[in-house]
Formats: C-alpha cells, structure tokens, sequence
C-alpha cells in the first residue's frame, strides 16, 4: 500500500518541498516546490537570520501547508539544516514560523542531514555500491564513508557556497584576489578533515551537484569528470551572472552558486583521488519520506 507524505527542508539556499507517494522503499514525486532563501551566505555575514528572510520562511512554510493540503498529504515533516543551525536567533525563527504557520520546524543534526541524505541517495546508486557521500549547500558540506549501506564516518564541515561567497567577496567576472580568497579558505578548512584514504566511486547530491550537473550536462549523464568540474570553474570566473546563465542554461541564482560550487568539489575530488563522481537525483527530502513512512520520524498534520 502506498501513502503520501511530504518534507521540507528549510536549506541554505532554498526553502524547498516534496510531496511524494512511497510504499517505504520506493519514492515517487508528486509536487515539487522551492523558493531561493539564500541563508547560507546572509547567516555567514551577519550571523542572524534577518527580518526579511523570516517573513520569506514563514510565508514558504504557509504555501508548502496549501501544496500539501490540496494534495491530501498524511504528514509534513519540515527540518532545517547549517543556515538556522548556525543563526544566532534560530529559536526566535522557529517559534515566529511555529505561531504564523501551525508548523514546528526541526533543526537537525549534521549527522542525521547525512544519514537522510544518505537514505535518499541509495534510491538510485545501490547497485554501484558507493563509498563516498558528498552533499555540499549553502552552508556546509557533507561527507560520509558508506560501508554497507551505513556511514562507517562522516563529518560536516562548513565548506557551501554561501559561506565561500561570504568569506571571499566572490562577483562575477571574478577578481583573482577573491578566487584565490575562495580557494585558500576551502583548502584550509579541507585539512580540518578527519576523512582520508583515496577512494574509487563517490557519490554527490544536493542542489549545488545537481546545479552543476544540469548545467554540464544537459544529455543528462549521471557521472561528472573532474576535467569539466575545473572547466566550469574556469568558465564562471571569467563571465558575468548573465553570460554564465546564458551559457549554461540556468537561472540567475543558481548561477551564482556555479564556482563556489566547482571549487568545493574539485578540491573534494583532489584530496580523495577521485576522477569523476556520480550524481544522485534523490537526496535528504527522499530520505525524510522514507523516514516519515518507516515512522522513524514523525511529522505535521496538514
């Protein structure tokens, strides 16, 4: 028997929303819906959540209800990952959301950020038996050792696009004072990892992957060649916000997030001897259905 749920994840980058139906093993997309909320790079600059951007989660919060109530969802389950965990005023946020909307929103852990990751993920990589996870977002970026379905070790460190942005005063055409900014800050914090070892297949996931992946590859070819990650990075530096969306068929923000986001996973891709990595079409939203369905977690009547 199938049943449909929904989750939302209140990212730093967007607000974002599945409605699925799952019989909790398979996920099957019903509606999906985002607004770029880009808390990733305003936290990492101010350290707070602004008024404005609260009044944009809450009224995301308040459509994702209507979404969910028009397509009879058993339950809503809404968590917010490195932008609110990282914000000063998070519970204010929380409990202002909580009074406009009927909703309690979860901060979660970076821990269990990876393992519904992680749950999503093996949806559509089981069977080439990864053993490397990486989720990168505005924010932060996750990584995680799989042995048998399960982290054996992961970690998160505070390597999104957002944060690069904000440490670097990255703008397009980029200056090479704020590339070589950006490039000094992720190889810094990348020695902060306890993760090592070369490893052969990788798998990526999250909204900066898939922004990248689209842009490169639009016959949509689920590997990515480190080669056309360095490409992409060498090409956004030099172009405009328009140009970059005009040759790479993306919209205005995500064309922002295309270099941070090269220079995040080729350095990643460096430091773990990988030559390619394979991209995942599900992610942490999938995990969280098949988590809403197992009853491992419990969300929100709608």
């Amino acid at each position: 028997m199938t049943r449909i749920f929904a989750a939302a994840d209140i990212g730093s980058n967007t607000a974002h929303l599945l409605v699925a139906e799952t019989d909790g093993s398979l996920v099957m997309r019903i509606d999906n819906y985002n607004e770029w909320i880009p808390l990733g790079e305003t936290v990492a600059k101010e350290g707070i959540v602004p008024k404005e951007q609260i009044v944009q989660i809450a009224a995301a919060i308040k459509e994702f209800k209507r979404v969910c109530k028009d397509t009879q969802v058993l339950s809503l389950y809404v968590f917010a990952t490195e932008g609110l965990r990282m914000a000063r005023n998070h519970e204010q946020v929380i409990k202002r959301v909580a009074n406009e909307t009927g909703i309690k929103v979860e901060i979660i852990s970076a821990r269990k950020e990876a393992e519904l990751s992680l749950a999503g993920v093996l949806l559509d990589t089981r069977n080439i038996r990864p053993e490397l996870l990486f989720e990168v977002g505005g924010g932060s970026a996750q990584i995680g050792v799989v042995e048998k379905r399960a982290f054996s070790h992961e970690e998160s460190l505070p390597l999104g696009t957002g944060r690069i942005i904000a440490e670097s005063g990255i703008k397009f055409p980029c200056s090479d004072l704020a590339l070589r900014a950006a490039e000094t800050y992720i190889d810094d914090t990348l020695k902060r990892s306890t993760i090592e070892g070369s490893y052969k297949v990788a798998v990526v996931s999250g909204g900066v992957a898939r922004g990248l992946w689209r842009a490169l590859h639009p016959d949509a070819e689920k590997e990515l060649a480190r080669a056309e990650i360095e490409y992409m990075a060498w090409a956004a530096c030099r172009l405009s916000v328009d140009r970059i969306m005009t040759r790479f068929g993306v919209k205005s923000k995500r064309a922002g997030t295309l270099l941070p986001g090269a220079l995040i996973y080729r350095a990643l891709m460096e430091r773990f001897g990988l030559d390619r990595v394979v991209v995942s079409e599900f992610g942490i939203r999938e995990g969280a259905i098949l988590k809403l369905a197992s009853g491992e977690i419990t969300g929100c009547p709608v």
